[in-house]
């Protein structure tokens, strides 16, 4: 069972102050500990801070829950928290981690702690800023999200062996679409990809006989976490 925070569906501060000083505060929906769902790193024991607000609107959106929930909470106070849980795994994730100025030095703070720091991101803000000891994973929005016009591709140039890109794939457009990406940005070349299925949309089997058939250079994930509790379950 998930250890969940004390301070995890608090209902206070509707938003991020876009015009808020850049220092060591931040909006905070949720801090909880749990079993990491996805990415290389799936099935270990991870802490994760859930930033609140969201730039984007994808149609298959699990955490909206996300977009307008949450308590400001100074690094320190979070940092703290995260300690607390006594796991050496820290995802930072959201909504959108990065539309806080905030988060920067928060996971920097972390990874100075010696914890191995991931970074959950939608894809469509610059990644470059970034603390090179955090692993960025990078979703790449495919067309039935409906937001596929809001990556930027420009942080294809920004990564690293060690940082990770991650497909959500909604149906077999989504699939061709994403296989002409890896394909023609040899994105496999450039770190780990993942092609994971929009729950209830496409079976898991489905996607990986498409990724078996065309022999394509890519993980397939599937989301553990609503395999081990409900698939609407929070702070899990």
């Amino acid at each position: 069972m998930a250890v969940v925070s004390p301070h995890a569906h608090i209902h206070a501060e509707p938003g991020v102050d876009p015009h808020a000083p850049k220092g060591t505060n931040l909006v905070v929906n949720e801090i909880y500990a749990s079993i990491q769902g996805e990415s290389t790193y799936a099935g270990l024991p991870c802490v994760f801070v859930r930033l609140t607000a969201c730039n984007l609107r994808c149609s298959w959106c699990d955490s909206e829950f996300s977009f307008y929930e949450g308590t400001r909470r100074t690094v320190d106070e979070i940092v703290a928290e995260v300690e607390c849980f006594g796991l050496p795994l820290v995802e930072v994730t959201g909504g959108e981690p990065l539309l806080q100025p905030g988060v920067h030095p928060l996971m920097t703070r972390l990874a100075d702690r010696g914890y191995r720091v991931l970074l959950e991101t939608s894809g469509s803000l610059d990644i470059s800023p970034v603390d090179p000891r955090v692993i960025r994973i990078v979703d790449v929005k495919c067309p039935a999200s409906g937001e596929s016009a809001r990556n930027r591709w420009q942080n294809m140039e920004q990564l690293r062996p060690t940082d990770e890109l991650k497909f959500v794939i909604a149906d077999r457009a989504d699939y061709e679409w994403a296989r002409g990406e890896v394909r023609a940005r040899e994105l496999a070349k450039r770190c780990t990809v993942l092609f994971g299925p929009v729950w209830n949309r496409v079976e898991p089997q489905q996607l990986a006989a498409w990724i078996l058939e065309d022999k394509l250079p890519v993980r397939f994930q599937i989301q553990l976490h609503k395999y081990v509790w409900a698939p609407d379950a929070r702070g899990v």
